[in-house]
């Protein structure tokens, strides 16, 4: 056990900052609670625009902390949800933004997909890519364009 708590959760607690700080940078945000909110409200509308089972086999790559995240409210009656274009996506984020806008939501969104595929498996990335639709997909780095 570590001097602060369980080594798990300290190591997931770590990994989770550091995805923070790296999609940070690759905002140019230099605001970190921004950057987490940014993080968690795409994860969870990815996961919604998933079918039920390719959500939790996305789930499953995340670090445990960011896994909670990802969960955090879910419905899996209601997904995949029924309206699926980029602009709705696009419109799901800008709501969570709605008391300091995102200038080009757009590319929020490419930075936090760019994020995902650097670290998570290509064949998991291939996975969800393949299940949003085309105009969001568009968004979505190959895997090998991300790092």
């Amino acid at each position: 056990m570590s001097a602060v708590g369980l080594e798990s959760i300290d190591h997931t607690v770590q990994l989770t900052h550091i995805w923070i700080n790296e999609l940070d940078d690759r905002l140019g945000w230099a605001d970190k609670h921004r950057s987490y909110r940014l993080l968690r409200t795409v994860l969870q509308a990815v996961r919604d625009w998933l079918s039920v089972n390719e959500a939790a086999g996305f789930g499953a790559q995340l670090p445990e902390l960011l896994r909670g995240v990802y969960y955090e409210h879910w419905r899996p009656a209601t997904t995949p949800v029924k309206k699926r274009h980029k602009a709705d996506f696009i419109a799901r984020i800008d709501s969570a933004f709605r008391t300091d806008p995102i200038t080009f939501t757009s590319d929020a969104v490419t930075a936090v997909f760019e994020l995902l595929s650097a670290k998570i498996a290509a064949g998991e990335i291939d996975k969800v890519c393949h299940e949003l639709p085309a105009d969001l997909r568009a968004l979505w780095p190959l895997p090998s364009q991300a790092a």
